[in-house]
């Protein structure tokens, strides 16, 4: 969806329906203004979300046909940038959601697809994402709690330990390993809506950053129709090497990227003001060469997402050059945004880049962004990458 885009809007406050840019602007204004609470009381943002659902960017890459706002994988990256300037835990709070929609828009059908992607549209429906298990970390492709069919159906009791929004959400996306297997490569992905699952929060939290993405531990027990598995059962390899993968990458990108825009844009504004830039000299050579840096990282970022996304479109992203790239751009990403906001705390110094209270909220955006490279841990990603550059003796550079 772009300027020109002639798929519907959503109604704004006013009834009116509004374009795109003035859809993400509202939830993004909503979002500011409970940023700084909802990081103190590691609250979710309900208010944010409420914002997302009244606006329909809940179903912006819902087909316009199916009741949503029609949108592109570029779409979702410009607001995910445009929420991360406010809030980092919202915008990967949305981010997410989105990838979880882009795999039933393109894995789904029958029923499922059917009766859930409109309501998706409608902003009814918020997703969460239920991958993680004890004692495997992050890996994405196996899975040891097994489904069980019974009459049709499919029994879950699913325990996980991060789960971000999940005590929030109306619907899960599930990974289990398949009925009837005993390999735990053997993966299947489930949809589970929350009126059928029972729900049990366990333990707190309480982290150092990404405090509002509220990513509770959670345990789901309950019975689905046999159709709400996504695409067929053990093919959930395809649907993260085609959609899981890349646009979890590309959306954490796009948020770790707008965090630090957001906190360079209040640096430069307060930079630029006599009243409250205090002792700060603008013509410190010190103060220029290093907001200088600050930019070039980011510019580098913004580059290299929007040559990830325009290969990820046209490409087949199973090529181990696209995956490189691809997980090129987490790594890259997660150091560059987080070693920026480190600087700019370096360049306005205790006061102004140090203290909670301080209206640059930079503190705040150098703790979330400390999760980045966590997330999904670089080292995996680089040994993985370790090993596909091998592969590629001719250094064939997508």
């Amino acid at each position: 969806m772009t300027a020109t885009s002639t798929a519907p809007a959503a109604a704004g406050r006013g009834g009116a329906p509004l374009p795109f840019a003035a859809l993400v602007e509202e939830a993004a204004e909503v979002t500011a203004v409970h940023a700084r609470r909802t990081d103190t009381e590691a609250a979710f943002p309900a208010e944010a979300l409420d914002s997302l659902r009244r606006t329909r960017l809940l179903g912006l890459l819902v087909p316009a046909a199916e009741g949503g706002l029609g949108g592109d994988l570029g779409d979702v990256l410009t607001a995910t940038r445009r929420l991360g300037r406010e809030d980092m835990s919202l915008a990967m709070i949305f981010a997410m959601h989105c990838q979880q929609v882009a795999a039933l828009v393109r894995h789904a059908d029958g029923k499922l697809r059917d009766d859930l992607l409109p309501r998706i549209g409608r902003g009814e429906t918020y997703l969460a994402s239920v991958t993680t298990e004890a004692g495997k970390g992050g890996a994405l492709l196996t899975a040891t709690a097994p489904l069980r069919q019974r009459e049709g159906h499919l029994l879950l009791d699913r325990f996980a330990p991060i789960v971000t929004g999940g005590a929030h959400a109306d619907g899960f996306l599930v990974t289990m390993r398949s009925p009837d297997s005993d390999n735990e490569n053997d993966v299947s992905l489930v949809y589970a809506d929350r009126s059928q699952l029972e729900v049990a929060s366990a333990g707190r939290w309480d982290p150092h950053g990404m405090r509002a993405s509220h990513s509770g531990a959670l345990h789901l027990r309950g019975t689905v129709p046999e159709h709400q598995v996504v695409g067929e059962h053990g093919r959930f390899r395809d649907i993260v090497t085609r959609t899981f993968g890349p646009l979890a990458h590309l959306g954490w990108s796009a948020a770790w990227l707008g965090t630090a825009e957001g906190a360079l844009a209040r640096t430069v504004g307060m930079l630029r003001s006599a009243r409250t830039r205090g002792s700060l000299s603008l013509d410190s050579e010190l103060l220029l060469t290093r907001i200088a840096r600050v930019r070039h990282r980011l510019e580098a970022v913004a580059a290299l997402l929007a040559h990830t996304l325009d290969t990820v479109t046209h490409e087949d992203v199973s090529r181990p050059r696209v995956q490189l790239l691809v997980n090129g751009l987490k790594v890259t990403a997660s150091e560059q945004c987080h070693a920026a906001v480190h600087e700019l705390v370096e360049i306005v110094g205790l006061r102004h880049g140090y203290l909670r209270d301080s209206p640059l909220a930079l503190e705040r955006a150098l703790r979330d962004l400390r999760s980045a490279s966590l997330n999904f841990s670089n080292d995996r990603l680089l040994l993985a990458d370790g090993k596909l550059t091998l592969l590629d003796a001719e250094v064939r550079l997508a």
